[in-house]
């Protein structure tokens, strides 16, 4: 990031994305020098107890007990509601919850890829979970969270949704706000994935074959993950494609999801 190779997109929920030197890059590397960090106040932050009492691991990130506790959760949740569990919560969202640990409907609704809708629906019995262990455990929760920033984008996913509504071709909609339409599709499946209902039926209608789209609702309904490359890889890379996956897999989560 300090050498613009990467940026942070604050705006959806701090993605990286690579940048243009970022391409660039990859197709010439050339070495770069780093500085390590370390803490010249002493080792007392790598007291094992005080990296317990934070939640944390020695490798950093998330909370490992905590998700594999959540991840037990999901699939309990997705057993008792015939769902695939990436329909309940995706992985990058469990792993939010394993740094952040929410612990009511507000907090979760700042989970990265958790809407009010997704809050609500699925929230509690993991809202319940992340407080018990965190009392349990006596864990100090972070008091500088990264802010998810999704209020300057609002703008611009409320556009999105009342094209939709209106069932203005996904094309147009990308032209009129200054998309590719891989963007618009990212914007889209973002939209879906915090649990608000999208229904893109009547793009679906005319753009994806009929039999592609059972074969990959069937697909979905049965995976164990949301993957786009190994649905790809499972369907057929020759016969179906990834824009195709990607519609298909937006409406899988819109109407099973949300």
């Amino acid at each position: 990031m300090v050498n613009k190779l990467l940026s942070k997109d604050i705006e959806n929920y701090g993605i990286l994305k690579i940048t243009k030197e970022g391409k660039n890059f990859i197709k010439k590397p050339y070495t770069i020098m780093l500085v390590k960090d370390h803490d010249y106040e002493g080792s007392e932050d790598d007291d094992p107890e005080t990296m317990a009492a934070m939640g944390a691991n020695k490798d950093g990130g998330a909370d490992k007990t905590l998700f594999a506790l959540l991840k037990d959760l999901r699939k309990t949740i997705a057993k008792q509601n015939g769902l695939p569990p990436f329909v309940i919560f995706q992985d990058p969202s469990l792993e939010d919850m394993a740094i952040q640990y929410p612990i009511t409907k507000e907090e979760m609704t700042q989970i990265a890829g958790v809407g009010a809708g997704k809050a609500e629906k699925f929230g509690e019995p993991f809202i319940k979970l992340i407080k018990e262990y965190v009392e349990e455990n006596e864990i100090t929760r972070p008091n500088d969270m990264v802010v998810k920033s999704v209020v300057n984008n609002s703008a611009l996913k409320i556009g999105i949704i009342q094209n939709i509504d209106k069932k203005i071709p996904l094309e147009d909609i990308a032209y009129g706000k200054g998309l590719e339409f891989d963007e618009l599709l990212s914007e889209i499946e973002s939209i879906v994935s915090s649990g608000t209902h999208l229904d893109i039926n009547y793009y679906i209608e005319e753009n994806v074959d009929i039999y592609h789209q059972e074969d990959i609702l069937d697909y979905f309904h049965e995976a164990e993950s949301d993957d786009v490359k190994k649905a790809l890889e499972e369907l057929g890379e020759d016969e179906y494609d990834e824009e195709e996956v990607r519609l298909m897999r937006i409406k899988f989560l819109s109407d099973v999801g949300n």
